[in-house]
């Protein structure tokens, strides 16, 4: 699967492949293929690409249109 806006958001940001990768801690080819869709993107990818970029998951994976992160759960 394809994460359109996994490049979207690198380039929205003028990162290359090898700053995201290198903040991944992984070798450029690797992110290259998640970003592809080459390669199935692990959910720990798509987490922390979340935090990077200030973004929901499901932004970054398509199911909404609202790149705001929720609001943590408040505890009762």
């Amino acid at each position: 699967m394809e994460l359109r806006r996994m490049r979207d958001l690198r380039e929205d940001h003028d990162l290359s492949q090898q700053k995201v990768a290198d903040y991944l801690n992984m070798h450029r080819s690797v992110y290259r293929r998640y970003e592809s869709g080459e390669r199935e993107t692990p959910v720990w990818v798509v987490d922390r690409l979340a935090d990077f970029y200030k973004v929901s998951t499901d932004y970054l994976l398509g199911r909404t249109d609202d790149p705001a992160q929720p609001s943590p759960l408040k505890r009762r």
